[in-house]
């Protein structure tokens, strides 16, 4: 039975490993290191201007018209998505595109919506 299970003996020098350091690391430095490792896990928010929310709309129009496959990026709670479908319908009351993919019928809205890839 070890008695000291965190020592590990390195030649004639018991040593404690990282554990040693954890009691110099306050409570708020952990939190704050935690929530820094998070943010990078984050997206950087896209700043679309108003040539771009035009050129968006054009690519919206055409894609509706054509019915040709598009690949929509959108960004939702700090992290880009991928949608691959067939634009249905612009829907202008709700502010939504409704599109189709294998799985089924989608609504995304607008306000999400990143950049548009027309694919056919």
């Amino acid at each position: 039975m070890k008695v000291n299970k965190h020592l590990k003996v390195q030649g004639t020098i018991k040593d404690r490993g990282v554990i040693k350091w954890q009691g110099m690391m306050l409570t708020e430095h952990v939190e704050m290191i935690r929530a820094w490792y998070e943010e990078d896990q984050h997206d950087a928010e896209p700043e679309l201007n108003e040539t771009d929310l035009q050129l968006l709309q054009e690519e919206l129009v055409l894609a509706t018209q054509r019915k040709c496959q598009v690949k929509l990026k959108s960004w939702k709670e700090k992290k880009f998505h991928y949608h691959l479908g067939i634009i249905q319908e612009l829907d202008g009351r709700s502010r939504s595109i409704i599109y189709q993919d294998p799985s089924g019928i989608h609504r995304l809205p607008m306000d999400e919506l990143v950049s548009v890839w027309l694919l056919d």
